[in-house]
């Protein structure tokens, strides 16, 4: 059984870094609902379990391609939860390039453009992927998708849409493939509801969401087709950024259908 001091735990723990998932493309799953959606994508390497985690859960263990043994020390080595759940995957990044995401000609795409908190970038996957989004773009200086904490907010939503990783002058490759592009903004010229009202959410969309400090960069916000704002009803200075894209996906996710 792999204690914290085993080769091989060694090097996973390693994942834990940036430096090092960009070096091997590889990264950490934690928990059964993350590894069950990393198997069912074909994309674990290697498969981390407490001997009581791989009894309860050994409809995934007999998934594995590789399956070890841990101690329950080495299991909170590799896990960066408080409280983990006994399983960790090694798994291949499933990054796609931009031009073969688009290829697919999806009618709904999400760009986190150089958000950095990892909760609320998952969070956005997450939902995209919910509204039937099929890319999430991560545009410039964004965080790593593959950050534990991304990875554990996107809820297994990571394997189910095409992740990509671009330049942020993404922009002309979206409106090239035929996606009308809407950047958020607090004070867009256009609202969401008027252009749920108005039809112009039924076309394909790809949405633009900038950090919550910053907001959308300026040449982003000018190259874009139009500016949107969430209305504001009540006294709230404006909306969380994982609430404002799930508030824009499923516009667009309803004037579609």
């Amino acid at each position: 059984m792999f204690t914290p001091r085993t080769p091989r735990i060694v090097a996973a723990r390693r994942l834990q870094r940036r430096k090092d998932r960009d070096q091997s493309g590889r990264f950490l799953a934690e928990g059964p609902q993350a590894v069950r959606e990393a198997l069912a994508a074909g994309a674990v390497i290697e498969l981390f379990g407490t001997p009581a985690a791989l009894d309860r859960y050994a409809d995934l263990a007999a998934q594995a391609p590789e399956l070890s043994p841990v101690t329950d020390d080495a299991l909170a080595a590799l896990a960066e939860t408080v409280h983990p759940q006994g399983l960790v995957a090694v798994c291949e990044q499933p990054d796609v390039p931009i031009g073969e995401a688009l290829a697919k000609n999806p009618r709904l795409v999400a760009v986190v453009a150089e958000i950095r908190d990892p909760g609320n970038a998952g969070t956005v996957l997450r939902t995209a992927d919910a509204a039937g989004a099929g890319a999430v773009v991560f545009a410039g200086d964004a965080v790593d998708p593959y950050n534990g904490k991304c990875v554990r907010s996107s809820a297994g939503s990571l394997f189910h849409v095409d992740v990509v990783r671009s330049p942020l002058s993404v922009v002309d490759l979206l409106q090239d493939s035929g996606l009308q592009v809407l950047a958020t903004s607090g004070t867009g010229e256009d609202d969401v509801d008027s252009l749920l009202d108005g039809g112009q959410l039924a076309l394909p969309t790809a949405w633009l969401f900038g950090s919550e400090a910053h907001g959308l960069p300026a040449s982003v916000l000018s190259a874009a087709d139009r500016r949107v704002r969430v209305p504001i009803y009540g006294g709230a200075e404006s909306l969380n950024l994982a609430a404002a894209a799930a508030v824009c996906l499923y516009a667009s996710a309803r004037a579609q259908r």
